[in-house]
């Protein structure tokens, strides 16, 4: 049994975890650069421990359509994660890619929607490739799934999988893009509470 208890996470804690998801989020960051074969800069992420329940609120409210890649986790490290988008963003995203018009907001093609799913493949894979370096644990993510849908709708599903054992999860809010052209993404780590105490014990907390 699990002997951490989210709710009395001292500074200490809340730091570490805080350094995860910054350096996760700069790999990932480096990672998107790569795949679209351009400069990306990155904003420093905002990193907080929430409620499920907060979590749409997050991300523009419980109605807002987002795109939403959920990653299972198995390994040494359980739970799931998602890569959260607004479809905004996302068409920005894609567009950067593409080389489009960033503002064409024409409905997403099967390209489109391929290449969603690589990126957040990709940005995903390069957060948990972090995590798992920093804490020398093994880490093996699931093929991706990807859903555009209403946030409130997408986010109940780690809600209902992991409420019986915790609510709440790491969020780390990032902004990325080319020059003033930014878009928002949010990584969602919904570790198990066994496995938030084996990231911590493995960095010697």
């Amino acid at each position: 049994m699990a002997k951490i208890d989210l709710e009395q996470m001292d500074d200490m804690h809340f730091d570490i975890l805080k350094e995860i998801g910054n350096i996760g989020a700069g790999n990932a960051t480096t990672a998107l650069s790569q795949m679209i074969n351009a400069k990306v800069d990155m904003k420093v992420p905002k990193v907080c421990l929430l409620d499920f329940r907060e979590l749409p609120d997050i991300v523009g409210g419980a109605e807002c359509i987002v795109v939403g890649i959920l990653l299972e986790l198995e390994g040494e490290i359980n739970g799931m994660m998602m890569f959260v988008l607004e479809k905004e963003s996302a068409h920005r995203l894609v567009n950067i890619l593409m080389g489009r018009n960033i503002d064409n907001f024409d409905e997403f093609t099967e390209m489109d929607l391929s290449a969603l799913n690589e990126i957040g493949n990709i940005i995903a894979g390069a957060y948990l490739y972090s995590l798992s370096a920093l804490t020398n644990l093994m880490i093996k993510p699931s093929v991706p799934y990807m859903s555009i849908d209403m946030a409130g709708a997408i986010l109940s599903v780690p809600a209902i999988e992991f409420g019986k054992v915790g609510d709440k999860a790491l969020l780390i809010e990032s902004q990325f893009g080319e020059e003033d052209e930014f878009v928002n993404g949010y990584f969602i780590l919904i570790p198990t509470l066994e496995s938030y105490e084996k990231i911590l014990t493995s960095l010697g907390i």
